[in-house]
């Protein structure tokens, strides 16, 4: 079993990888990011939808809005997630890397770091694949995640982050394979319990995904460091690369 095979990750640290503020942050994204707006009644697919963090307000705005995801856990969530908001949303338990529907789709949206997560960089440019085969002619592509040049300033302290509860989570991480990866291990200490996981990710500098996107096909490929579209440069918090099918 892959470490993103294991729900004590997505249920047992659910509170810091899917924090309130979180989705405060994703609800605002999609309200107001230029990147995030598409056609009216645009069929949208969430690929690692999770709880239905960006599931929801993209429903919200009025999309038509399918979400995958791998673990029956975050689909139970995101279900509850969107009855409570009163939306609607297809949810499928799938694994992006053999998950396409050819032509389905006028947007594909992958967010906050749900790109990288296979041990084979071939299967991460497969996802590519699968998103560029499941756009109709003229959708677009969004990737946003933590470039390689952002993690260089990020990467290496030791981190503990308070939960509301009073416990907290320990973060370690470390580089792997000549900057291709990186390893981050989680413990959350709450009383007397601790439980412990970890990530490990392939970690792509802008320039590395903006190749990856040409590679499957897109045109019009560009980067930008946050979701308001400013640059990607040394001020830039996240890598949002944005990519579109020939129409």
């Amino acid at each position: 079993m892959q470490w993103f095979e294991d729900d004590v990750l997505w249920s047992g640290f659910s509170e810091v990888v899917f924090s309130p503020a979180r989705a405060a942050r994703a609800a605002t994204a999609v309200e107001e990011s230029p990147l995030l707006r598409f056609p009216a009644g645009a069929r949208v697919l969430d690929q690692c939808c999770g709880p239905a963090v960006f599931t929801v307000p993209l429903a919200a705005e009025g999309y038509r809005v399918t979400g995958i995801d791998l673990s029956p856990v975050m689909l139970s969530r995101a279900e509850k997630a969107l009855a409570d908001a009163g939306v609607e949303a297809e949810l499928v338990q799938a694994d992006m890397r053999e998950f396409a529907r050819a032509g389905a789709f006028d947007a594909i949206v992958n967010l906050y770091t749900s790109f990288g997560y296979f041990d084979d960089h071939e299967d991460n440019q497969r996802t590519l694949q699968n998103a560029y085969d499941s756009l109709a002619p003229g959708g677009v592509l969004v990737i946003d995640l933590m470039g390689k040049e952002t993690y260089a300033r990020w990467a290496g302290e030791a981190k503990a982050v308070p939960l509301p509860d009073g416990g907290k989570v320990f973060m370690h991480d470390q580089i792997l394979d000549n900057w291709t990866r990186y390893r981050t291990d989680w413990t959350l200490v709450r009383g007397s319990e601790a439980r412990y996981t970890h990530l490990l990710c392939w970690v792509y500098s802008g320039a590395e995904l903006m190749a990856m996107f040409r590679q499957a096909g897109f045109t019009e490929v560009e980067c930008f460091g946050d979701f308001d579209g400013s640059p990607y440069d040394n001020n830039a918090d996240r890598l949002i690369v944005r990519g579109r099918k020939a129409a």
